[in-house]
């Protein structure tokens, strides 16, 4: 490929609208330009990263086994209903009328369409296992597009589906994903982590997300790097175990002590010079699609001062819930937020994480607005809470012992480019798909998901490789492997003929090379090839060539190398094609 035959559309300032990195140099890079909120052209230069992206995707996808497909973005809307996700995904599907007035919907995933192919066309165990894939465009209606195509509202995505007789053989696919999505992302030259998640709005059994590594990454990862431990979570699964030692025995006296306009446990510890730790927080919630009324549906919830609520698990606990308004906490209790607490609250359904159930001697809110009450235990001032009433509501953190026993946890950030998903049923009883078993009685059919984001790894991996020249894409999914950088192609015959050399001798050896033959300055096309991302460079002048020498420089590398030109042809097979 030569750059004066290609298009290339850098910009040296990025729109004032980009708000993350990765954003940021795809647009200036011209790799997307924007067409509406959320919704992207992919350029030349991009369009080739998310070939490249889908070409090893779709080869370890066949080596696993699977089958493609393609199915249909528009999908009619007679198949949500039936599986019963018209209503519960929300405003995120598109819906939209034909002609005919009948109803149609943008797809978001594809488990209704596949599943309804599947009970057509699947009768019998014999026909079982089967797993189809796609690489398709999907469409989710975003309330806020942002982040360029991190959250963008169309997406390039690969999702399979996997039926199986039984749910053994489902677990045997499902560990077969797992090792799949791991060469996927390591052939891909990505740091991740693969981590077990909440299953979310799709539903099911088991589930694990893949994550790239970047500290501007939406999603909080709890980790052990202790020796034998591969323990992995999304913060919205990690578990945060009970306190290893009890309760102490109470050692204060209650006292109702002075906070005037302090409603925050942080200003109540500064206050009153104690620890965060030695708050316990009070947070009042309206538990939803509960058919009783009045305090059983007014729930008080207990965290230690310096703990987050973690909404994904206190949901599985206390059922669907949303937190209670300024008027609602005062209606029920008669004070001010920022002033609850449990003493003299008789009468209410209160739940108390894990680390809360412990403590003793502690502070919290007086119900009376100004005031706290310090020297509070559990069994002497309130009821004690016991049993089911305790559990794990909180998001773990840094230091908290790691689940499986082999260390203590560490927090980092990820995005979120893959997700595998033990769907069980759910989609096969919703739109009765079975077979008929050897004995020819039908049976359900168990699902498996698997998706990953092929548009979302271009803004993950930029978000893990850049610095402040632009983007450092690994060598498998850069545009262009390669650039041959003539400095005076058009002036000098013998730089000419050295810059076509090594091109084609890059190219023979079946490197994605390109040559900037353009009349640019050197500068100009090295910013060039530096914010577009390209791996390795070779620089072609009448200086270097007189000395027997062209110069090379990765784009990791903080210095150039002159390499002779009798061990280019060694240094290419070494450093490119290995």
């Amino acid at each position: 490929m030569r750059a004066s035959k290609f298009f290339i559309a850098t910009l040296k300032e990025a729109p004032s609208d980009a708000e993350i990195v990765s954003h940021q140099l795809m647009l200036r890079a011209g790799l997307i330009r924007r067409l509406a909120g959320g919704i992207y052209t992919w350029m030349p230069l991009g369009l080739r990263v998310l070939r490249k992206i889908e070409a090893i995707v779709r080869e370890e996808m066949n080596r696993a086994g699977a089958i493609e497909l393609l199915m249909p973005a528009v999908q009619p809307a007679e198949l949500w209903q039936e599986s019963g996700r018209l209503e519960q995904y929300g405003p995120e599907l598109l819906r939209l009328k034909d002609r005919h007035q009948r109803d149609f919907v943008i797809g978001p995933t594809h488990e209704e369409v596949i599943t309804d192919i599947v009970r057509r066309e699947i009768k019998s165990y014999r026909q079982l296992p089967r797993h189809f894939y796609q690489i398709q465009t999907k469409f989710r209606d975003e309330i806020r597009p942002r982040f360029g195509v991190m959250r963008g509202r169309e997406f390039l995505m690969k999702d399979g589906y996997s039926f199986h007789a039984d749910f053994e053989d489902l677990q045997r696919e499902y560990r077969n994903m797992y090792d799949t999505y791991t060469r996927i992302f390591t052939r891909l030259g990505l740091r991740f982590r693969a981590v077990a998640a909440d299953t979310g709005s799709i539903g099911g059994a088991g589930s694990h997300e893949f994550h790239v590594l970047a500290d501007s990454g939406e999603d909080a990862i709890a980790y052990c790097p202790g020796a034998g431990s591969d323990y992995a979570a999304n913060i919205e699964l990690a578990e945060a175990l009970a306190p290893a030692t009890p309760r102490a025995a109470a050692a204060q006296t209650m006292q109702k002590v002075a906070t005037p306009g302090k409603t925050k446990c942080e200003e109540v510890a500064q206050f009153l010079n104690i620890p965060l730790a030695s708050i316990v927080k009070v947070i009042a919630v309206i538990r939803e699609g509960i058919r009783v009324s009045g305090t059983e549906r007014f729930a008080l919830l207990l965290l230690r001062g310096d703990h987050e609520l973690n909404e994904i698990k206190t949901q599985k606990i206390i059922g669907r819930f949303r937190f209670a308004n300024d008027q609602e906490i005062v209606a029920m209790l008669g004070c001010k937020p920022g002033y609850i607490g449990p003493a003299g609250l008789n009468g209410f359904t209160v739940f108390a994480d894990r680390a809360a159930a412990v403590m003793s001697d502690f502070v919290c809110g007086a119900n009376e607005e100004g005031f706290h009450l310090a020297g509070v235990n559990f069994g002497r001032d309130f009821p004690d809470v016991t049993g089911k009433d305790v559990a794990d509501l909180r998001n773990a953190v840094a230091g908290d012992p790691s689940p499986d026993g082999k260390g203590t946890l560490e927090l980092c950030r990820g995005i979120e480019v893959g997700h595998i998903f033990q769907l069980r049923t759910k989609y096969a009883e919703a739109l009765k798909c079975t077979y008929l078993n050897e004995q020819g009685q039908p049976q359900m059919m168990e699902m498996g998901c698997y998706g990953i984001g092929v548009t979302r790894i271009v803004g993950a991996a930029i978000e893990q490789g850049h610095d402040e020249r632009g983007i450092i894409f690994p060598d498998a999914i850069a545009p262009f492997t390669a650039v041959v950088a003539p400095m005076g192609y058009g002036k000098s015959e013998a730089v000419r003929a050295a810059a076509d050399a090594l091109y084609a001798e890059l190219a023979a050896a079946g490197i994605d090379v390109i040559l900037d033959d353009r009349d640019e300055r050197p500068g100009v096309m090295f910013a060039d090839w530096e914010l577009v991302g390209v791996p390795h460079r070779f620089v072609i002048g009448e200086r270097g060539l007189k000395e027997g020498k062209i110069e090379y420089k990765g784009r990791r590398d903080a210095e150039a190398t002159m390499i002779l030109q009798d061990d280019l042809a060694a240094f290419i097979r070494e450093r490119l094609c290995a």
